[in-house]
């Protein structure tokens, strides 16, 4: 009997500590709701784009994050900027609002190679938390088109295409990490 006890607590214990957020990632979101994995909170991203210091888009995401993800970061890539402001919490449905438009970062001293077109040796100022410079390829329409920028150090984990030091990036590229960080820009449409 003690053992059937200890069951059914464990079970009912865990449903009643899931942490159900707004969510609205597309196919991960049920109802516009989630339920977060344990070790997770709800969160709210805004990610917004520029180009040429124009507004390209400005978007709002809502789901589950790992507490390591609930920071402000950036990317720039000469021709595309990135900023994203995020926030997390810890109760049930907590994070209706969006997060906060992102602001730009001062410059803090590093720099990057940046491509235009297929000639990557214009320099760029890093901001913020881009520590990191980036090298890669993508292929579009066939064409192999090379991309360099700054990074934080979050988008660099695990990626082979990140270097750090003043333009370290002008070496030749790899295209897997590209690919892994911008898959939600190319997803958007925002490198189109």
């Amino acid at each position: 009997m003690h053992f059937i006890t200890l069951i059914l607590g464990t079970v009912l214990l865990n449903q009643a500590y899931s942490l159900e957020c707004h969510c609205s990632q597309g196919s991960v979101c049920t109802n516009s709701k989630i339920e977060c994995p344990s070790g997770q909170s709800c969160s709210s991203e805004r990610h917004v784009s520029y180009s040429d210091g124009s507004k390209m888009s400005d978007v709002n995401l809502k789901g589950c994050a790992l507490p390591e993800r609930c920071v402000n970061r950036s990317m720039n890539l000469g021709v595309v900027q990135t900023l994203i402001s995020s926030s997390c919490c810890t109760t049930k449905l907590c994070n209706s609002a969006n997060a906060p438009e992102p602001v730009q970062s001062q410059r803090n001293g590093k720099s990057c190679f940046s491509c235009v077109g297929q000639t990557c040796t214009s320099s760029l100022a890093c901001t913020g938390n881009q520590e990191f410079c980036y090298s890669a390829s993508v292929t579009v329409d066939g064409q192999p088109i090379p991309v360099r920028g700054c990074v934080p150090k979050e988008m660099c984990q695990g990626h082979s295409s990140c270097c750090e030091g003043d333009l370290c990036n002008s070496a030749s590229s790899t295209s897997a990490g590209l690919l892994l960080l911008m898959a939600p820009l190319l997803s958007l449409g925002l490198l189109s």
